[in-house]
């Protein structure tokens, strides 16, 4: 094989080495690389959010999520997740392409993890999200006004308590979710912007033992 042609494939696999290296956002051990935003400011990050058992912990109250310092444009996340067992399962999140002002809600798409929902996708503050026109909803919530969401074309949890994959690749304007290796949800349309990694408290204890991302070519 002629020299240059020895390079240039080298050159192509280093570049697809670098395009498809997994990041991960957790280490096990503690919440390095994490920052928290919680509704209740006398609140702090412990109060809600610890590592046990190699595994994060969120208690669910007072709101808010956990974000990640880096921003990501497009990206493969891939979060393992249960319910608290023996607990009544409640609501979470996963924040994608977080910007602007914070909020419980802020200006991000979401993922949803609502025991019997995941899989779900939101748009809050303004985002553009789109879809299939008898999946895609318009929400008026008494707070943030108009919410747009793709509702899944089906769900495929475990039993709460058990624990769940859900992959979510984020690629311009293209948004799909797989839980459990099955494909549940397919967005189109969605804003393209680069902003951090979130997990949502929102009032039920849930626990992430890897949060795994894969930053993706723009």
């Amino acid at each position: 094989m002629p020299k240059h042609a020895s390079l240039i494939i080298a050159a192509s696999l280093l570049l697809v080495s670098t395009i498809a290296s997994a990041e991960d956002l957790f280490n096990g051990r503690d919440l390095t690389g994490w920052r928290s935003y919680l509704v209740t400011h006398a609140s702090a990050q412990d109060d809600v959010w610890s590592v046990r058992d190699g595994a994060i912990v969120c208690k669910g109250e007072p709101m808010g999520y956990l974000y990640t310092s880096k921003a990501y444009k497009n990206f493969r996340l891939k979060v393992e997740y249960r319910w608290a067992p023996g607990k009544e399962p409640g609501n979470s999140g996963l924040f994608l392409r977080l910007n602007g002002k914070p909020g419980f809600l802020p200006r991000a798409m979401e993922c949803q993890l609502k025991s019997g929902n995941a899989g779900d996708l939101y748009a809050f503050e303004g985002m553009k999200i789109g879809g299939e026109s008898p999946r895609v909803q318009t929400i008026q919530h008494k707070e943030l006004g108009t919410l747009l969401g793709v509702k899944a074309m089906s769900y495929n949890e475990k039993a709460p308590g058990e624990w769940n994959t859900v992959e979510v690749v984020v690629d311009g304007p293209l948004v799909k979710v797989t839980v459990n290796d099955k494909l549940v949800n397919e967005a189109t349309d969605c804003e393209v912007v680069a902003g951090p990694i979130g997990l949502q408290s929102e009032g039920g204890e849930i626990h992430f033992r890897k949060v795994e991302v894969t930053p993706l070519a723009d």
